[in-house]
């Protein structure tokens, strides 16, 4: 998971549904129509569900990017330990 890759997904004002698409898609082994960064298509699903995780929290508690991103790495860290 790389940040800077995250945070250039919530940049481009991706919605939802054309990242759900872009899922859909690595998911069958195709091309996204959208750009995401990643050395796999395993790296590129992460930062999908990271991005569409933080535009969600995002608009349900009207957070920044930077107090959504944080409240995303805590629940990493916690399933993680």
């Amino acid at each position: 998971m790389k940040i800077p890759a995250i945070k250039k997904i919530i940049e481009a004002n991706y919605t939802l549904d054309m990242l759900d698409a872009a899922e859909e898609a690595l998911i069958n082994e195709e091309q996204p129509s959208i750009q995401i960064e990643g050395e796999d298509d395993g790296e590129q699903l992460t930062h999908i569900f990271a991005a569409k995780w933080i535009i969600v929290y995002m608009q349900e508690t009207g957070s920044d990017f930077k107090t959504s991103l944080r409240a995303y790495t805590q629940k990493v860290r916690n399933s993680i330990s």
